[in-house]
């Protein structure tokens, strides 16, 4: 009887996870950054108010030993994101729509065993990843969305 209990309990959590919205935690490169706000909700992770710079914004999440900031362009697009903690962020959610670009770079990239620092350059997308066990960094930007004025150093 437990059994069938626990097998139809899993049976019926398989069919409804369709049906399940799925949440992005970070706005994706190149995309608005509205969703984000909405999304702190849903993941219960802590927003921190966006700070204004020279020609951009900064929106910071922190969740699970990570912080991903976001940078954002006067019109709302994120054109960079930056990303500090214990593990690297997974990149589906936050390269969007240059996650096949990326894909496609990165099998193209020579393998560097060792080396602490990788880059993968797409045409149109960047992503940088360095440091060290619990201190994983690293940034992705679009290098035509980034505003006049602002340099690649700035994103950290």
């Amino acid at each position: 009887m437990r059994r069938s209990v626990v097998a139809l309990s899993l049976v019926t959590g398989l069919l409804m996870t369709p049906f399940i919205p799925l949440h992005r935690a970070e706005a994706a490169l190149g995309e608005p950054a509205a969703s984000v706000a909405v999304d702190r909700k849903a993941l219960s992770a802590s927003q921190r108010a966006a700070a204004p710079r020279k020609g951009y914004s900064v929106q910071e999440l922190v969740t699970g030993g990570n912080t991903v900031r976001e940078y954002i362009t006067p019109s709302g697009i994120v054109f960079a994101v930056a990303w500090n903690g214990v593990s690297h962020p997974d990149l589906t959610p936050l390269l969007g729509s240059y996650l096949t670009e990326y894909k496609q770079a990165l099998r193209q990239s020579p393998r560097q065993r060792g080396q602490r620092r990788f880059q993968v350059q797409g045409n149109r997308v960047v992503v940088e990843k360095w440091g060290h066990m619990r201190n994983l960094q690293g940034r992705a930007y679009v290098p035509a969305l980034i505003p006049t004025g602002v340099t690649i150093n700035e994103i950290k």
